[in-house]
C-alpha cells in the first residue's frame, strides 16, 4: 500500500570537464560549449503549468570532476525588474533566487538545496518531509553572479565534500533546478511539480552521466578563537577561548560533528517574558551546533536541546538566613554528533555531550559565611535514533534518550517508536508515536510513564481532514533532555480545510480551516475541556496578505494545571478571535498588523482581553533595512494563580499590561560584510486586586477565607522589564571562515511597583546594575583535501 508517487521525469545527461570552469559567472569555458541544455521551466507557483516566454526563459548545464558538481545557468529577464536586495547568508529578502537540488541518494527524500541569489549572496539546507527545509545546516561551496543586459547569469562549485554519496559507478542523482522571480514570487522548476500533493522531493528529475565518483575524504576543521570583555556593576573581567569544531567523513554516507571546547558567547539573546503560567517558560535554541543538522535526533519530540548546558537540575535546602547563588547555566564541555543514510533508507544517528560538576554558592546572611553546594554533577546526554525510509514517502523510527547524572542525582531515560506513512497516491498519511519514559529518582522510586500520539488524514487536493489523539499518563515526563509541558492528557483533535493552489479573482490562493478539540484528564478519568473555532488566511494578486480567527469554549471549561495542586479551575464561555494583515515586502514601506480580542460570557466575570501588533519596515535600499514593532496587550479581569499560603493556592484578579518595542536594522556592505542591529524592550506590569480568593474542591473560588494583598507573604503585584541590544559586524574574509565582532548591552529589573506608569518603571530599569560585554571571534575554515593539494604541489615543486 505504502510507496512512492510515480511520474515521467526529465534527464540531464553530463559529461566530465576535462578543465574545471573558473567560477567568476561569465560562462565562457569550454566545458558549457557543448554541454546539454536544461530547459522549459515549469510555473507551480501561484499559477499551474504555465511556461516562460522566450525572453524570460532559464537555460542550465550541469559537469563536472574528481572535486566537485558545476553548474551554469543564464536567467533572462529585463534586468530593470530583477530584485536583488543583499540580505546575510540563509535570508531571502525582496531578490530573485536559482536554486539546484541534489539527492545523490536519488531516495525523494535527503535533497540538498543550494541556492544563489540575484545580490550574490547564498543560502543552503537540506530537506526532507519530517523536517522540511533546514537553513541551520551549512557548508562551503562557491558561487558568482553577473548581471547582462538580457538577464543574470550564475556560475557554482558544490565540492562533494558537501555531499554523502557512496562509491559509485554509473549513478542516477536526484536533481532539480527552480527559479523564482521575486517581484510576483512566482516559482518554476526545470521538472514539474504537483503542487496539491506529495513531498516536493518526489518531483526531482535525474541527473545522469556521473562515471566513476570517489567521495573524498570529508574531514572539515572549524578552529576558532573569542575573546571577551564584560562589564557588571563595576567589576570588569576578561576571557580569551580557543577551540575547535570538526566535521569527519567516518564513512561515505556517515558524518562526524563534534565541539571541541565549545563556545557559545554570542549565540543571540533569549525574548524573555514574564512567565505568571504553570508550565515552564523555554526559549528556541540559538547555538548553532544544536541547530545544524538535528533533523534524526528531533524524531519522536524526545530532544530539547536547550536542556544540555541549560539551569542546573538540582534543589537547595536553604536555612531562613540563607541566600543562594545559582548559576544561570552548566558548562557544556563537549559535544558530538554522529549521523547519516545509506543508499536504501537506512539512518542511524548518535548524539553525546557532556556537562562539567555545578556549583551555588549558599551565603549565611547572619555571619558572612560563604559555602559551595552542587546544584548539577558531572552529567552525560546520549541520543540514539535508528531510522529507516522507503516507498519514497514513508519511515520508520526508533529512538532512544539517555541522561546520566553523577551521584545521586536522577537519571532518566526515554524511547519512542514512530511511524510516518503515506499512501502509494500521496494523498493519505498516518503517523504515529508510542513514546516511554524513566526516571530513577535515586533515593526514591524510579517512575515509568507513556504517551501516544495518533494522527490519520487526508493531505492532498482542495478539501482536507485530520484526526489526531494525543495521550500521556501521570507519570510520563521526558524533561530531563527532551520537553514535555504537561502529562496527564487524553486529547481527541478533528480538523477540515479547503484551500485552493491557483489564481480566483483578486487572489493568489486561499484557505479556510476549521477545528475541534475534546479534552480528558487521564487520572483522575474527567473532562478537562472543549473547544471549535475556524481561520482564513489568503494572499492577493498585489502580494499583501490577510486573515482572521474564531475560538471558542462553550460552557464550563475546567483548568487543572493552574492551581498547581490538581484541583480544577472553572471558567465559562471563552470567545476569542484576532485579524491579521501583512503588505507587499517588495515596496520600500510594508507593514504587518495583528489584533485580537477576548471575552467570558459569565456571571460575575468582567474579562476583557485584548492585543495588537504594528511592524512597519523600511528598505531604504537594496543594503540597508529597518524594522521596528510594537506590540501591546492589555489583559483586564484576569484571575489566575497568586501566591501559596500554608500549601493553599491563593487566586487573586489582576489587571495586565504589557508593552514590547523591537527594533531590527541590518546595512550589508555586500555578500561579505554586515551590520545587524538587534533591540528589545520588554515591560510588564501586575496589578491584583485588593481582595484574594482561595480554591474550592468544587473549582470556584471564594473570598471568605479574607486574604489580601496586605495579609500574604509575597505581594503578588509585579513590574518586570526586560532591555536588550545586539549590535555585531561580520565579515566573511575566507570560505567558510568569519570575524564576528558583538557588543552586548542588557538590563533586568523585578519589582512590586506595578503602579508606576512607563517613563517611571523605565526610570527605574536604567537605575539597574548594566551589563556590557564585547566580544571578538575568528573562526576559520579548513578542508584536508586542499591542505593536501597544497602539499602535493609544494613537493612536485621542489
Amino acid at each position: 500500500m505504502f510507496n512512492t508517487h510515480c511520474q515521467d521525469k526529465k534527464e540531464l545527461n553530463i559529461t566530465r570537464a576535462e578543465k574545471a570552469p573558473k567560477i567568476d559567472g561569465e560562462l565562457n569555458d569550454k566545458v558549457w560549449e557543448n554541454a546539454e541544455i536544461a530547459t522549459d521551466f515549469i510555473q507551480f507557483k501561484p499559477e499551474i503549468g504555465n511556461t516562460l516566454p522566450r525572453n524570460k526563459r532559464t537555460e542550465v548545464k550541469v559537469s563536472y570532476d574528481d572535486q566537485a558538481i558545476y553548474v551554469a545557468a543564464y536567467l533572462y529577464d529585463n534586468p530593470e525588474k530583477i530584485m536583488s536586495q543583499i540580505v546575510n547568508r540563509d535570508n531571502f529578502g525582496q531578490t530573485d533566487f536559482f536554486l539546484v537540488v541534489l539527492n545523490p541518494n536519488n531516495d525523494a527524500q535527503n535533497d540538498t538545496s543550494f541556492f544563489v541569489f540575484s545580490s550574490g549572496q547564498q543560502a543552503d539546507a537540506i530537506s526532507n518531509p519530517t523536517i522540511g527545509e533546514d537553513f541551520s545546516w551549512n557548508a562551503v561551496w562557491s558561487s558568482a553572479v553577473k548581471m547582462k543586459d538580457d538577464g543574470w547569469t550564475v556560475e557554482m562549485k558544490i565540492p562533494y565534500r558537501t555531499l554523502r554519496f557512496a562509491d559509485q559507478e554509473n549513478p542516477t542523482w536526484g536533481l532539480q533546478f527552480h527559479r523564482q522571480f521575486r517581484r510576483d514570487r512566482s516559482q518554476y522548476t526545470w521538472n514539474p511539480i504537483d503542487p496539491t500533493k506529495g513531498y516536493i522531493g518526489l518531483y526531482n528529475g535525474e541527473l545522469k552521466g556521473l562515471d566513476n565518483l570517489k567521495p573524498p575524504l570529508r574531514l572539515n576543521l572549524y578552529p576558532f578563537s573569542t575573546g571577551i570583555l564584560n562589564s557588571f556593576d563595576g567589576d570588569i573581567d576578561t576571557d580569551l577561548t580557543f577551540g575547535m569544531d570538526v566535521k569527519y567523513g567516518i564513512t561515505d554516507n556517515f558524518t562526524l560533528d563534534a565541539t571541541l571546547i565549545p563556545d557559545f558567547s554570542q549565540a543571540g539573546f533569549d525574548n524573555i517574558v514574564l512567565n505568571l503560567g504553570p508550565f515552564e517558560q523555554t526559549f528556541s535554541e540559538q547555538r548553532q551546533f544544536f541547530t545544524e543538522g538535528v533533523d534524526l535526533f528531533s524524531k519522536g519530540g524526545l530532544f530539547f536541546s536547550r536542556r544540555v548546558g541549560g539551569r542546573p537540575s538540582g534543589e537547595l535546602d536553604l536555612a531562613e538566613n540563607e541566600d543562594a547563588d545559582v548559576p544561570n547555566e552548566v558548562k557544556v564541555l563537549n559535544a558530538l554528533k554522529v549521523s547519516g543514510r545509506t543508499k536504501d533508507g537506512w539512518g542511524l544517528g548518535l548524539f553525546n555531550a557532556i556537562t562539567e560538576k555545578t556549583y551555588a554558592t549558599v551565603t549565611d546572611n547572619d555571619t558572612g559565611d560563604k559555602r559551595l553546594e552542587v546544584v548539577e554533577p558531572f552529567t552525560n546526554y546520549n541520543i540514539l535514533v535508528v531510522d529507516k525510509q522507503f516507498g519514497g514517502n514513508s519511515a520508520i523510527s526508533l529512538i532512544n534518550t539517555n541522561v546520566t547524572r553523577e551521584g545521586e542525582f536522577r537519571d532518566a531515560n526515554a524511547t519512542a517508536l514512530v511511524a510516518n506513512l503515506v499512501n502509494k497516491k500521496n494523498t493519505y498519511r498516518v503517523d504515529t508515536e508510542l513514546r516511554m519514559s524513566n526516571v530513577n529518582y535515586q533515593n526514591d522510586p524510579s517512575e515509568t510513564g507513556f504517551s501516544s500520539f495518533l494522527f490519520v488524514g487526508k493531505v492532498a487536493g482542495n478539501f482536507r481532514y485530520s484526526f489526531d489523539h494525543k495521550f500521556a499518563d501521570t507519570k510520563y515526563n521526558i524533561n530531563d533532555l527532551g520537553l514535555n509541558r504537561r502529562n496527564n492528557q487524553n486529547d481527541f483533535g478533528f480538523d477540515f480545510s479547503y484551500q485552493t493552489f491557483e489564481p480566483s479573482g483578486r487572489l493568489n490562493n486561499y484557505r479556510f480551516n476549521f477545528f475541534s478539540n475534546y479534552r480528558r484528564l487521564v487520572d483522575p478519568n474527567t473532562f478537562a475541556r472543549f473547544n471549535f473555532g475556524g481561520g482564513y488566511r489568503a494572499f492577493t494578486k498585489n502580494q499583501n496578505a490577510h486573515g482572521f480567527r474564531l475560538n471558542i469554549q462553550p460552557g464550563k471549561q475546567y483548568d487543572y494545571f493552574e492551581s498547581r495542586d490538581g484541583r480544577p479551575f472553572i471558567f465559562e464561555n471563552s470567545v476569542s478571535a484576532g485579524a491579521w494583515f501583512s503588505s507587499n515586502y517588495n515596496k520600500v514601506f510594508a507593514i504587518d498588523l495583528r489584533a485580537n480580542a477576548a471575552t467570558l460570557f459569565e456571571e460575575g466575570r468582567d474579562l476583557f482581553r485584548y492585543d495588537f501588533e504594528i511592524e512597519p519596515r523600511i528598505r531604504f535600499s537594496d543594503q540597508l533595512l529597518l524594522t521596528y514593532g510594537l506590540n501591546f496587550e492589555n489583559r483586564n479581569g484576569d484571575r489566575g494563580y497568586a501566591t501559596s499560603v500554608d500549601d493553599n493556592s491563593i487566586f487573586g484578579e489582576r489587571n495586565r499590561q504589557i508593552v514590547t518595542n523591537t527594533i531590527s536594522g541590518n546595512y550589508t556592505f555586500n555578500p561579505f560584510h554586515s551590520l545587524g542591529l538587534t533591540f528589545r524592550h520588554y515591560w510588564d506590569t501586575v496589578q491584583y486586586d485588593y481582595d484574594l480568593f482561595t480554591l474550592l474542591d468544587n473549582g470556584r473560588l471564594t473570598a471568605e477565607e479574607g486574604y489580601n494583598i496586605d495579609n500574604v507573604v509575597d505581594d503578588p503585584n509585579i513590574n518586570f522589564s526586560t532591555w536588550n541590544i545586539d549590535l555585531s559586524y561580520s565579515w566573511q574574509f575566507a570560505p567558510g571562515s568569519f570575524l564576528t565582532a558583538l557588543y552586548r548591552n542588557q538590563l533586568f529589573n523585578f519589582d512590586e511597583n506595578s503602579e508606576d506608569n512607563f517613563t517611571e518603571s523605565l526610570d527605574l530599569l536604567f537605575q539597574q546594575p548594566m551589563q556590557n560585554t564585547f566580544s571578538l571571534r575568528v573562526q576559520y575554515f579548513i578542508d584536508f583535501n586542499g591542505l593536501k593539494s597544497v602539499f602535493k604541489k609544494n613537493k612536485t615543486a621542489s
